[in-house]
């Protein structure tokens, strides 16, 4: 599920930790790499779950709309069809999803009332209502109408609340958690062990994020002696701390992947740097790490 833009991202984020707190045993470090990473798919899972039972809740609504003394026309016709679609129930049925829910304790993390509440604001909705009218909804019908239950969840501040209870840095991983729901939600009825293709143990997370902390964090010395020169009129120790991060970070991802071509490497940490640190950050980083480009050029270190 992660990309190695969002590697680079977590990456940094745990470095800035390590550095704040002194420490610098790459064990510690390491663990709590792999904990965000971990959070980023309990994250998808809760959005997931909540999506799941916003649409159960309808078997629960029919349940309490036949019970009534005085059923209403609307009521008795009233389908739980939110809940009982192929899609839906795909979730609902999967042994294996239920075991990741188990796992990391996302059931937890809902709120039955909150469900509830959701489920009703919902049904109020120009998408639920145009579903809801259908006789006989078409797979593409329920695809339809779980991207928009999807889409207006982001919107309600119930959802969001109940997120970030759980997840305070939510709107670090919002892009990648978002992109991994419309494409489950798109491929639904799905595969039994559907969620194993969004854990985060991808070759951007392993092969490429575990040994691109493991050189910062070992090398971390004889990166600082290559870059403190190429400062030039600046003082090493005024240098922001994230700054400092990303361009260790990013000559450390020069010299050991060479398979990405340098200049990949630089826009990425540019990308990074115009959304972390300061406004003047952009462009100092990118006249050190030219420099420094060039002199691993030079000496034939980098191709």
């Amino acid at each position: 599920m992660l990309s190695r833009r969002n590697v680079r991202i977590k990456i940094m984020q745990v470095l800035y930790a390590a550095q704040r707190q002194e420490r610098h045993e790459l064990r510690p470090i390491q663990s709590h790499y792999t904990q965000l990473v971990r959070r980023s798919f309990e994250l998808y899972l809760l959005n997931l779950l909540i999506l799941q039972r916003t649409c159960e809740y309808a078997k629960q609504d029919v349940a309490t709309r036949k019970v009534k003394l005085r059923p209403t026309e609307e009521d008795l016709a009233f389908r739980a069809t939110l809940a009982t679609n192929p899609a839906i129930l795909s979730l609902t049925d999967n042994k294996d999803l239920s075991r990741h829910y188990d796992r990391y304790r996302i059931r937890s993390m809902t709120d039955a009332d909150q469900i509830k509440q959701l489920y009703r604001d919902f049904l109020g909705t120009d998408a639920y209502i145009t579903y809801a009218a259908i006789p006989e909804p078409e797979a593409e019908d329920t695809t339809k109408v779980l991207l928009a239950l999807y889409k207006w969840l982001q919107s309600q501040e119930l959802f969001l609340t109940m997120v970030e209870d759980q997840f305070p840095l939510w709107q670090e991983d919002k892009s990648l958690v978002v992109g991994a729901m419309k494409k489950t939600i798109k491929a639904l009825p799905t595969e039994e062990e559907f969620a194993k293709d969004y854990q985060s143990n991808s070759e951007a997370v392993s092969e490429f994020g575990d040994v691109l902390l493991r050189f910062v964090v070992e090398s971390n010395d004889q990166l600082l002696t290559r870059i403190t020169p190429v400062l030039q009129n600046w003082d090493v120790d005024r240098v922001a701390i994230i700054d400092m991060i990303l361009l260790k970070m990013a000559m450390a991802e020069f010299l050991e992947f060479d398979t990405i071509p340098p200049q990949v490497t630089l826009n990425e940490y540019l990308d990074i740097s115009k959304l972390y640190s300061t406004d003047k950050s952009k462009d100092f980083l990118n006249g050190v790490l030219d420099r420094v480009l060039k002199e691993l050029q030079a000496e034939g270190l980098v191709k």
